[in-house]
């Protein structure tokens, strides 16, 4: 028998659907899986029968960081700590006795479900459900056999090399690898929405890079320190990233002193549309994204929304736009945002915030007030100013 070394199974999502063109999301996955291992030891990643096998090759491996990190990955349905064994009933009877003694004590029924992906083995899926369950049975005489509501279900599988032992996966992030779905910007802030707009979008293959605005001395450093940690703690699940930081300050000074009051939001918005899309356009990303939702404040309106994307040409992707905020905030609490976000240092998008906004806008309304101001002048000066960071997990 082999050391019984624990490692994990990652079982693929909806990877396993894609036709002709499905060995570059798995080579994808795979090299995302690789590259997140790294920060937690040496790992042998591997694919096969549509499950990636990550096997710890030393004892130095932080397990419990790499498990985490597993469930975490985006193109995996489900994570299972497992421990390989020879492909005997003799061998799989004993890991099991050993690597899940402590299930065992904790529950009084069990089952043991299997699955023969080596179809050479000589038993059959309910063959070695019954020769292993029943050796099992003897070895734990204090739990019995309840094959409809278990407490324990014992998972055997029997695949090319090896059988492996594992008690029930959980789930993974599910969605498709990050790089297979385009290269977008995300407009990054610092509340609740944006971090999870960010994670929604990543969740289909989008890789990101992202924008936030700063207007000193009305933002503060804690302000875009915040904002820097969202990002770091969004790598986790998106991967590495640049977040793009443009300075905002005379651009809101000089709506504030040359633009109507009602329309102050509406016309910062298409602003950062504008400056977005510049930057987009610099990375060759192919799209926007935002942490819009239809009517919950008064430049998301669907007439506020048509006003603010009209200086774009690119698509305006707004993974959040029918959920409410009960439904973020309990997204944020899911993916490790929502502390980080309601820290009280508040962003550019507060700032001169109209007493009256306007909810019902017209275009040509919006377009003549902003005749008052130089906008290709402060959008380039804008851009000069820019800096970036890049943030890793």
């Amino acid at each position: 028998m082999i050391d019984n070394n624990e490692m994990f199974l990652l079982k693929l999502g909806e990877v396993v659907l894609k036709g002709l063109n499905r060995r570059s999301f798995e080579d994808r996955l795979l090299a995302n899986t690789r590259r997140r291992m790294k920060s937690c030891g040496n790992f042998n990643v591997s694919l096969r029968q549509s499950t990636i096998y990550v096997e710890p090759k030393d004892g130095q491996c932080d397990m419990e960081a790499a498990y985490e990190a597993c469930r975490q990955i985006f193109g995996v349905a489900a994570v299972a700590r497992a421990v390989p064994c020879e492909k005997s009933v003799e061998a799989i009877v004993e890991t099991a006795k050993a690597y899940l003694a402590g299930e065992f004590a904790a529950a009084q029924t069990f089952k043991v479900e299997s699955k023969r992906a080596d179809k050479a083995f000589h038993l059959n899926s309910i063959q070695i459900s019954q020769a292993v369950g029943g050796e099992l049975a003897e070895a734990f005489p204090n739990v019995s056999v309840d094959v409809h509501k278990p407490d324990l279900t014992v998972y055997v599988e029997i695949r090319e090399r090896f059988a492996y032992v594992h008690a029930p996966s959980v789930p993974g992030a599910g969605g498709l690898p990050v790089g297979t779905g385009g290269h977008a910007v995300s407009l990054l802030s610092g509340g609740l929405d944006s971090p999870v707009s960010s994670w929604m979008i990543a969740r289909r293959g989008v890789e990101l890079e992202m924008v936030h605005f700063v207007s000193p001395p009305y933002t503060s450093q804690q302000a875009q320190d915040k904002v820097i940690e969202l990002a770091r703690l969004l790598t986790a699940s998106c991967g590495r990233m640049i977040v793009h930081i443009i300075p905002f300050t005379e651009i809101q000074e000089e709506i504030r002193k040359n633009c109507p009051e009602e329309f102050f939001t509406l016309i910062m918005r298409r602003f950062m549309m504008r400056l977005a899309e510049a930057v987009a356009k610099k990375a060759g990303a192919k799209a926007l994204v935002t942490g819009e939702s239809l009517g919950q404040v008064a430049s998301q309106t669907m007439l506020s929304l048509n006003v603010t994307e009209a200086v774009t040409t690119m698509p305006v992707l707004r993974p959040l736009i029918g959920m409410d905020k009960v439904e973020i905030i309990r997204l944020a609490r899911r993916i490790g945002t929502y502390d980080t976000s309601i820290l009280p240092y508040e962003d550019c998008c507060t700032v001169f915030t109209p007493r009256h906004p306007c909810t019902r806008p017209v275009l040509a309304d919006i377009e003549a007030a902003e005749a008052a101001l130089d906008v290709e002048g402060l959008v380039n000066k804008a851009l000069e100013g820019e800096t970036w960071i890049r943030v890793k997990p």
